[in-house]
């Protein structure tokens, strides 16, 4: 068995759906953009906060070894550093003695002599703290290749108020890189779920935001298949008319009376579709106004053609609210149904084949057909049901037209044999003249 033939979707709906699909990346671009420098943000304010944490500790321990040196008979002593928490551990404290005559020299270490820091490394920036009676702080690698922190902090001689030497720390740029590590990590995955969150949100905001040109589409569309179905069987009539006229000598006027009709059906279809795009589009509103109901439904009646079935119309003087154009469309789709499917072949009828009721707000169209059952009503008003080469939306159109009036379309038994079908329509309210807006929703 082949396989079916998916279906094609239309320029348009192609273009619409290229159009989601770019609202949808260009949100999630904006989101990615926005999150990449938000998170680069946060990521070196917190490298940048670990460093000045790690200098500030340096500086510390820098400054309490230099606080415990001190002078006795021009002799440095050390005896202070030995026992202090702040010589030990991580960053690595060394003391650096300016000697006359000579270079910085190496005086004391740290307990833990964690890094492998070249002399010269360290003198160099001892010797900048000496010359600038200040805090110097700089980067360099120990003798295997890691990266290290140093900054010095310079000390007095007690006798001389000059500058004697400098105490060294020396730290570790990875201390604290595991939580450095762990926030990017966390950003990344979080960036990235966000992103996910913001394409789905996108996706969704803009086929809500399309939906009105989905909408606007698929009324253009169903619009357009009914012309096309409705309008194939008169075109195809009036084609066929004049080519048996063209074939025959003098048979175009016979066939005139078929294209005629042919015509006048082809009129009825264009002003039903047009009828159906108005209520479909919303683009207007019904003007709801005080209607003779009767007086309106005795011109349809009138304006049936002569020849056709037998006709008894019950006509009470009845005022509703509605929109007169609207109405007049229902009757005349109710009346065409009647004629068309209102008598069985063969059986003689019982009484008037078309019986026209207007009751209050009702407008009742009874024939002599094989009848309707209630239940088979939601199919009948559907598009391009109507059996027996109807127009197909006929009864779906005067369900519409009752909706738009807060109304209703029903359908019974003729007593006797046959359909009725109730057009129920808002009986009026307001005062003559007092017209009122109704809003159609599709």
């Amino acid at each position: 068995m082949a396989a079916p033939v998916p279906r094609r979707r239309s320029p348009a709906r192609r273009r619409l759906h290229r159009l989601r699909l770019r609202l949808t990346a260009a949100y999630t671009l904006i989101t990615v953009v926005g999150l990449a420098c938000l998170s680069w943000l946060v990521i070196r304010t917190d490298d940048r906060a670990r460093m000045d944490a790690e200098y500030d500790e340096m500086r510390r321990r820098a400054s309490v070894a230099a606080s415990l040196v001190y002078y006795e008979d021009d002799r440095i002593r050390l005896d202070g550093l030995a026992d202090d928490e702040a010589t030990s551990g991580t960053p690595q404290v060394l003391v650096v003695e300016r000697r006359p005559g000579g270079g910085p020299v190496t005086v004391f270490r740290g307990r833990t002599a964690q890094f492998a820091v070249a002399a010269g490394t360290v003198r160099e920036v001892a010797r900048s703290a000496m010359d600038e009676e200040g805090p110097v702080r700089t980067g360099a690698r120990d003798r295997t290749g890691e990266p290290v922190r140093l900054l010095a902090v310079p000390f007095y001689h007690d006798a001389t108020d000059e500058v004697a030497g400098a105490a060294v720390a020396v730290g570790d740029p990875e201390r604290g890189a595991a939580e450095h590590r762990s926030l990017v990590l966390s950003l990344v995955i979080g960036a990235g779920a966000l992103t996910a969150l913001a394409a789905l949100t996108g996706h969704v905001l803009s086929g809500r935001s399309l939906r009105p040109a989905w909408e606007a589409l698929e009324q253009q569309e169903r619009l357009l298949a009914d012309a096309a179905h409705e309008l194939r069987t008169p075109v195809a009539v009036m084609r066929g008319s004049v080519e048996v006229a063209a074939g025959a000598p003098g048979g175009l006027e016979g066939q005139l009376p078929r294209i005629r009709r042919a015509a006048d059906r082809m009129a009825d279809v264009v002003e039903n579709l047009l009828t159906r795009g108005r209520l479909e589009a919303a683009a207007d509103v019904v003007r709801a106004e005080p209607l003779r109901l009767d007086q309106l439904v005795e011109e349809v009646c009138a304006e049936l053609p002569e020849g056709g079935p037998g006709l008894e119309s019950r006509l009470e003087e009845s005022v509703v609210e509605a929109d007169a154009a609207l109405v007049r469309v229902a009757v005349r789709n109710l009346l065409d149904n009647a004629v068309r499917h209102g008598r069985v072949p063969g059986v003689p009828p019982d009484g008037a084949e078309l019986l026209v009721t207007v009751c209050g707000p009702e407008v009742r169209v009874a024939d002599r057909g094989p009848g309707v059952a209630p239940a088979r009503l939601p199919e009948l008003t559907e598009r391009f049901s109507s059996p027996g080469g109807g127009t197909g939306i006929g009864l779906s159109l005067v369900r519409r037209i009752a909706e738009a009036h807060r109304g209703s379309l029903s359908v019974r038994a003729r007593p006797g044999g046959g359909a009725e079908f109730v057009l129920r329509l808002a009986p009026a309210r307001s005062r003559p003249g007092a017209g009122r807006t109704l809003t159609i929703r599709s």
